[in-house]
Order: structure tokens, then sequence, then C-alpha cells
């Protein structure tokens, strides 16, 4: 361990000594690694270690100076989230409080609480009931920033918007699809209200409680501004099957919508947002379809639900 960075996180927890009791997961093309600390009295941190000079060894080939940029700005989007944003989410749409930062060189530290105290669970499978709890936890975040610059964070925010993706633009077989890439960006871009987006809300990055009652959600490095239906569809497509989409689409949003004008509470024209997200839900949905063409064309979300609404929203448009 960096010698600094230790004398660092001793003093920031006030300990004396402390041992790396896991490493949780590595980060994406090689980046670096999360890791658990725990200290004397049992008491635990996380660790977000990234070194930034790491040679990119990404798992789909996709290794360009593009990729390593956005990376790059990835993990200061984060940082500055975590320093200057987290604090102003609630306990609704529980995050892991921010602990320090440190910087040295290429090399940074993210320390964060650690949420396996009360949100111990990872799921790769969840039931109807746990699906509406991720909804109502996004309802509740999109609430908390809607109307705000997303300063310092990114101006759009998702890791796959076409901006930053014109690589896999390129690799794109549909024609029509790819034509219309542009006018997609620019419906959702030209959204009338706009909220922060988590950017990466898979259900990968939502950590549960025993009962299944409550969430926190984990990874903003593509945090940032956009419209909410982002989020909705990706995390929807990341928690259920192509059949279950087509039955569920409308109970589901419908609750979506129900908890986002509770948690609003009358600060906005509820009606006019839900009425501008509704028309962008398939958008969204198709702009990530987009990207995954481009990127990884034999994906198991490229499904009968995700090209119906596709093909429904190219034709309409």
């Amino acid at each position: 361990m960096h010698s600094n960075f230790k004398n660092y996180l001793l003093d920031l927890t006030e300990s004396s000594d402390f041992v790396k009791t896991e490493v949780i997961q590595s980060l994406w093309s090689g980046y670096g690694q999360i890791d658990r600390y725990e200290f004397s009295g049992n008491s635990s941190v996380v660790v977000k270690y990234i070194s930034l000079d790491q040679a990119s060894n990404h798992p789909r080939g996709w290794n360009t100076d593009k990729s390593h940029n956005r990376k790059v700005k990835s993990y200061e989007v984060e940082t500055c989230w975590y320093e200057q944003w987290s604090k102003k989410v609630s306990a609704a749409c529980k995050i892991p409080e921010f602990l320090g930062s440190y910087k040295e060189g290429e090399e940074q530290w993210i320390i964060m609480e650690d949420l396996d105290e009360h949100f111990p669970i990872r799921k790769s499978q969840v039931s109807f009931s746990e699906v509406k709890v991720g909804l109502k936890w996004l309802a509740n975040f999109h609430a908390t920033f809607m109307g705000q610059d997303p300063e310092g964070l990114w101006e759009v925010g998702t890791y796959w918007h076409l901006d930053t993706r014109s690589d896999e633009w390129e690799k794109i077989e549909n024609q029509e699809l790819k034509s219309k890439a542009s006018w997609l960006d620019d419906q959702l871009n030209a959204c009338r209200f706009k909220t922060i987006v988590h950017g990466d809300a898979k259900l990968a990055n939502f950590c549960f409680s025993e009962d299944g009652k409550s969430i926190a959600a984990v990874d903003f490095q593509y945090v940032g501004g956009g419209c909410g239906m982002k989020d909705v569809a990706y995390f929807l497509g990341s928690c259920l099957s192509s059949n279950e989409c087509e039955l569920y689409e409308e109970e589901l949003l419908n609750f979506y919508f129900l908890e986002l004008e509770k948690a609003i509470n009358g600060d906005f024209d509820f009606e006019a947002v839900e009425e501008e997200w509704r028309r962008i839900y398939p958008i969204a949905w198709t702009d990530f379809t987009r990207f995954l063409l481009g990127w990884m064309p034999t994906h198991q979300k490229l499904n009968g639900y995700s090209l119906r609404l596709m093909e429904e929203v190219l034709q309409k448009f």
C-alpha cells in the first residue's frame, strides 16, 4: 500500500492500524479495485482505488485513447460527485456516505461507508416487488435533482450517450438506426425537464437489505444531466426478461411515476413532467439499443422487447 495513503486513512479514521480484509471487485479494464478495510473495534470502510496509468485491458477489445479518456473523466466525475453532491441525497435514495478522498500522481482513492451492515445482499435476479424498490429509489433520486445543473458531473449522464461512443456508432449495421442516432440523441438532450441521472443504474449497482425492502446504490462514474427515463429503461432492462418487459411495462411505469409525483411534492408541474418522460421512455430504450448494436450485437439485452421498441420509434419518427 502507498505509505502516504496509509497515513491519510489512519488520520481520517483516527485509527492506529487496519487490515485489508477483502478485494470486493476489480475495476473495469484493469484501472484498479474496490477493497474493504477493517479497523480495531470491527469498524470497516470501502476504498475505491484507481490507477490511471495502468495498462487498459478492455474485456471487449475497445482499447482506444477515447476509451481511456472517458475512463479518466469518469473517475474525476465520481470524485466530484462524492465530494460536492452526495450530501444532497436523502435516505429515500441511499448511497454510501462519503468519508474522504486522496490523490497522488496517477493514483487516487475514494473512501466510503461500508454498506454491508445494512445492505449486505447483491442480487442477479429480483422479485417483482424488488424491481419496484429499485424504481422507488430512482424516483426519489430524480426528484431530488430535478432542474439542477450538473456542475462538475457529466453534462450528459450515462456511459453510452452518442458523443462518447462514436467508435461503437461506426460498427452499427442497421443503417436506419445509424442514420437516426443523432436524432435520438437530440430528443434526449432537448428534454425540457432534466434531472441528474445515476448513469449506470443496473441491478449489479444496487445493494439490498436482507428483507429486500430497501436498497442503496453505488458506482457514480457516469452520473450527470438528463432525462430520468434513461435510468428507468436501463434498470428495467437489467432486471426483466423480454416477456416480463412486455407484460409489466405499464404497471411499472405507473408505479415509477406515482413515486416520482410523491417525491416531487408539487415543486414542478408533474403532469408536464410525466407527459414528456412517458414520450421519451421508448426513445431512451432505443438509444441504449443503438449503443448495444454497435458495442456487442449478440448481447442478451437485444431481445424481442428492445428490438420492437426500436422499430416502433424508428417508424414513428
